[in-house]
């Protein structure tokens, strides 16, 4: 069913079903919590599905222009996404997350790793290693990396004059080609995602990542913290992750117990390879 969960006076949208241990779902950009609809349905025989919209997008509270970028840095929305869990009654849970909710997944599991019984990564290298690895082919690969990090409200005027035009360029542009994306499943991320205050969202997390995650990861990789936590990393062969970096080498330098496995397919796995996504997934989480 879908509800409201109040956040420190902020609304965000889930939808929760089904039946067993707590299972939160963060989905990336420029998407919804929709895009698990391949995938959600099929775990819900097994696991309580808990689906969110992330800070900025779909239905969820979209904090403005801030010149700290406090509200998207991944520590402020994994720490959101924390304080939604316990309001549900979980202080523990299963973590998955793709994309910008794979950032957010990471930063929670190591701000509160007793919270996180397993963690899955979709197709990203933490933001410190994407950035300290920037070849000319990625940075041409990745480029929103570094258009949407320009200062407000450089990006975000741009963008507005034809949203539309530039959620698609991410959308088909990263996935493989002749990707199937459900019809209603786009339109719903477009209409979501095209409102001038979504399209801020989308760059102030950017924003977000470059000058406060970036900073913070690199504290944690200096002191040496660590997922302790089971890990399962999944990437696409075609994604830009699975092109341009050494996604194994630089996951065993954040994780304990890393488990790898890459998919053929581009950057939306939930949704260009979602039977072999969801086996991968039951596997993991099934394992003692």
């Amino acid at each position: 069913h879908r509800q409201w969960i109040e956040v420190s006076g902020n609304k965000f949208r889930v939808l929760i079903g089904g039946d067993g241990p707590p299972l939160l779902m963060l989905h990336g950009d420029p998407q919804t919590h929709l895009c698990w609809h391949r995938i959600a349905p099929s775990l819900t025989d097994q696991y309580t599905v808990i689906l969110p919209d992330i800070t900025g997008r779909g239905e969820t509270h979209k904090p403005s222009h801030d010149k700290h970028h406090h509200a998207y840095s991944k520590r402020e929305m994994a720490s959101e996404q924390m304080v939604m869990m316990q309001k549900l009654g979980f202080d523990q849970f299963y973590l998955v997350g793709h994309d910008r909710g794979a950032r957010i997944a990471h930063r929670l599991t190591l701000d509160y790793p007793k919270a996180v019984k397993k963690l899955t990564i979709m197709d990203i290298v933490p933001v410190l290693d994407l950035y300290k690895n920037t070849t000319a082919q990625s940075a041409q690969d990745y480029f929103y990396f570094y258009f949407l990090t320009q200062n407000y409200p450089i990006p975000d005027q741009m963008i507005t004059k034809d949203a539309e035009a530039f959620l698609k360029l991410i959308l088909f542009g990263l996935s493989s080609e002749g990707s199937i994306f459900n019809p209603h499943a786009v339109q719903a991320y477009l209409t979501a995602n095209t409102t001038p205050e979504a399209i801020t969202a989308m760059c102030e997390c950017f924003r977000a990542g470059l000058h406060v995650d970036y900073h913070q990861e690199a504290r944690d990789f200096d002191l040496g913290n660590q997922i302790t936590c089971p890990t399962l990393i999944l990437w696409g062969e075609h994604s830009v992750v699975g092109k341009h970096f050494d996604v194994e080498t630089i996951w065993r330098n954040w994780c304990l117990e890393p488990k790898f496995q890459s998919l053929t397919c581009g950057h939306f796995i939930p949704e260009e390879e979602p039977e072999k996504t969801l086996s991968s997934l039951r596997n993991f989480l099934n394992e003692k």
